[in-house]
């Protein structure tokens, strides 16, 4: 947080905030041409987004796209806080950059046969049901919700083995695949 408040404010940009699977994008890369504003920080949880969200408002961006909410589900914060916490974030986001697109991501699956830490187990269930309610929170608002779960997810529900080392994280393959669907249903 404190290199993004160092940083010069780029306003108009596409802004993508999250945690360590929004970082780790090579946006820059995938997005030429455009001014990328990567937000993401490992690690994070929705109370995180809350501290920052007052460096966001200030970039102004042109579109703003929100994921966030696999580490509260790992630090066994409940369903209905993480949702208020995202009601929260949204509400300031509206009213302080009025003119913002805001696009409301699910939480991704995760693949538990090759994850390791035992924080991140038995997590399917509940990632659905936090899904489900972001995309209810975001029809609230009036937002388009992006339900990236099917692009990543095998037959299983779990994330594709080919698509992550860890099970939690994305190889890069897996966000070329990511900024295609925002391509190809024009939210870039």
């Amino acid at each position: 947080m404190e290199l993004f408040n160092s940083l010069p404010v780029v306003k108009n940009g596409i802004l993508l905030l999250g945690n360590s699977i929004t970082e780790r994008g090579p946006w820059w890369e995938l997005l030429p041409g455009e001014t990328v504003l990567n937000r993401g920080i490992g690690g994070d949880n929705t109370f995180g987004v809350l501290a920052r969200l007052e460096g966001v408002a200030k970039a102004e961006p042109r579109k703003l796209f929100l994921l966030i909410g696999i580490n509260d589900l790992s630090r066994g914060l409940p369903i209905p806080v993480i949702l208020n916490n995202y009601r929260r974030i949204l509400t300031y986001l509206r009213q302080n950059t009025p003119r913002t697109k805001i696009y409301v991501q699910s939480v991704l699956p995760l693949n538990e046969a090759v994850t390791q830490p035992a924080y991140l187990k038995n997590k399917k269930d509940s990632i659905l049901t936090l899904n489900k309610g972001i995309q209810q929170i975001a029809a609230e608002f009036g937002l388009t919700y992006l339900n990236l779960h099917p692009l990543f997810a095998d037959k299983n529900g779990d994330l594709k083995k080919e698509l992550t080392a860890d099970g939690i994280h994305l190889r890069p393959p897996a966000y070329v695949i990511w900024v295609d669907y925002l391509r190809k249903n024009k939210y870039l």
